[in-house]
């Protein structure tokens, strides 16, 4: 059987070079709780939801206006048993023109329906994709979590349980 990778897909009314310019704005679309760089080939930063989820990438592969790849270095889910499930996986962002618009392939290579995380990161992902960047793109304003905050339903309940626990 083979596994069914998370995948996100947006189209936008901008250029690809627009949009391949707004991914690397990570603290603009996907958290303020944001630390480094995530602009060159190989630099590193960190996503850090106190109390639920560290996750650190390192941008292996950036093809300007086309494509750019995280590899999770290190990850960890207070709210799984595996605390450390995204670690190794892929995060991949792939830029194409369709007719006038510019079309963004999101895939977490290696998010799948195996992993305990998947329903709670693949709604989180379902915002930061398709709401946050998308709006961020298309009008400059992206959704990004507050600097110590969650900012989905399932973001909200992972760190209620958080501070439970």
């Amino acid at each position: 059987m083979e596994k069914k990778n998370y995948t996100a897909t947006i189209e936008v009314a901008k250029s690809a070079k627009d949009v391949f310019n707004d991914i690397k704005e990570v603290s603009k679309w996907w958290s303020k709780d944001y630390e480094g760089n995530s602009t060159n080939l190989n630099d590193e930063f960190v996503i850090c939801h106190p109390g639920a989820h560290f996750s650190k990438q390192k941008l292996i592969e950036v093809i300007p206006d086309k494509k750019v790849v995280w590899f999770v270095v290190d990850n960890y889910f207070k709210f799984t048993q595996d605390k450390s499930e995204w670690t190794g996986t892929k995060i991949i962002f792939e830029i194409s023109r369709k007719d006038n618009r510019t079309e963004v392939r999101f895939t977490h290579l290696g998010l799948v329906p195996e992993y305990e995380c998947f329903d709670v990161c693949s709604n989180g992902w379902t915002h930061y994709i398709r709401q946050s960047l998308l709006g961020l793109i298309a009008t400059g304003k992206g959704q990004p979590n507050k600097t110590g905050s969650p900012m989905t339903t399932d973001e909200e309940k992972l760190h209620s349980a958080a501070g439970k626990a």
